[in-house]
């Protein structure tokens, strides 16, 4: 039986918008929760040449568009006009004192 776990989450793709989507069962043997296995391939030399994506059954793969959400006005955008004092992690290295 296939039950479906719903929740809200934000898409980027073509424009912003809020879908409905099903989540993986956190507790499927076959994929800890990731909701698909991945399989690494490589070329005729034996480098790595990119990844397949096999789907779970403990999940399906759709959204539904609820609504798209409006654009931030040119004025709300945020700039960096100035380096961040705290470094481009967000955190300090110098002494708090």
């Amino acid at each position: 039986m296939l039950r479906l776990r719903l929740r809200l989450k934000v898409i980027g793709c073509p424009r912003r918008a809020l879908t409905l989507t099903d989540t993986p069962r956190p507790d499927c043997p076959d994929c800890q929760g990731v909701g698909g296995i991945a399989h690494d391939y490589g070329d005729h030399n034996g480098e790595y040449a990119g990844t397949d994506w096999e789907p779970c059954s403990c999940w399906t793969e759709w959204g539904v568009t609820l609504l798209p959400l409006p654009h931030l006005p040119r004025w709300l955008r945020r700039h960096k006009t100035a380096p961040d004092p705290w470094g481009p992690g967000g955190y300090s290295d110098e002494p708090p004192f």
